[in-house]
């Protein structure tokens, strides 16, 4: 039987010579079946391959929500997300990741090895462990970088998508959460890539907001309430050690701690027990 993944590529047409090497960096995979949809967040997408379908959102709602409603637009066996300014290099990717997927059925996610395709150093925070090591290293992880994901499909369902409330930054922390939570182990693959140019997160002018809201938005939907003050606690002993030298940034940080504490996160589903027990004992405890 062929091997079918639905394909989300998510943009807001900022940057079409990106998005059309990307395009065709999917359209040149082999031993494949892919249904591929561009999803316009707040954009018509246009001058497409006839193999890739559009479809426009009125306005721009999201990066988690943008990805959610390509979900719908979609059909195959698993899921590949990839962000308008990444491609494949390797034809054989896809094909590659389902492989590893069949092979180990304790993985409910993957993310590959992230690199520049002009050269430029990756920056350490493309590899999502605590202990970076070598890129090359694959190993089990508790967050991914969003730009390039696949997943089996049911895995995808049940996570409850993408968290939408959270527009930008961090929604790849809850889905790998919500991936463990199904007995299953989010996965890096050091061993396949994925090209993104770097470029500073930054650049989005609510990013400190963003990030701080949505670290304790995480806290409140998904973690047992005794460890909510412990993770948002060391979140924020981190951050007050990285602004010291900003303290423009690190008032629109607090601002977005406030936030976090006084507006409604969406839907809450703790953590079971046992989760927190197996993330503990691979590494990570999900309060750090």
């Amino acid at each position: 039987m062929p091997v079918t993944i639905g394909v989300v590529v998510l943009t807001q047409g900022r940057r079409p010579d990106d998005l059309e090497r990307g395009i065709r960096s999917l359209l040149a995979q082999q031993d494949v079946q892919l249904d591929i949809v561009c999803v316009g967040n707040g954009w018509q997408p246009v001058g497409l391959p006839d193999e890739v379908a559009a479809l426009a959102l009125p306005e721009n709602l999201g990066i988690p929500a943008g990805r959610n409603r390509g979900v719908a637009q979609v059909t195959g066996d698993y899921l590949f997300f990839l962000d308008d300014d990444a491609s494949l290099p390797d034809p054989r990717f896809l094909i590659d990741a389902v492989a590893v997927l069949r092979a180990d059925p304790s993985i409910g996610l993957l993310q590959p090895r992230v690199v520049d395709p002009t050269g430029l150093t990756a920056p350490r925070r493309w590899i999502p462990r605590i202990r970076k090591g070598e890129a090359t290293a694959s190993s089990a992880v508790f967050s991914v970088w969003e730009g390039a994901v696949l997943l089996p499909r049911p895995v995808f369902d049940a996570t409850g998508g993408w968290a939408e409330p959270f527009f930008y930054a961090h929604e790849g922390i809850e889905l790998a959460w919500r991936v463990w939570d199904q007995g299953l182990r989010t996965w890096y693959a050091g061993n396949l890539e994925a090209n993104h140019p770097v470029i500073l997160p930054t650049r989005h002018a609510d990013f400190y907001r963003l990030n701080a809201r949505n670290r304790v938005w995480i806290a409140r939907r998904n973690l047992p309430v005794p460890l909510m003050p412990l993770y948002v606690g060391s979140w924020t002993a981190i951050q007050l050690l990285r602004g010291a030298r900003n303290p423009a940034a690190l008032k629109a940080w607090f601002a977005g701690w406030w936030e976090g504490w006084t507006t409604d996160p969406g839907e809450r589903r703790p953590l079971k027990a046992r989760t927190v027990w197996r993330m503990t004992r691979a590494g990570r405890p999900p309060v750090i």
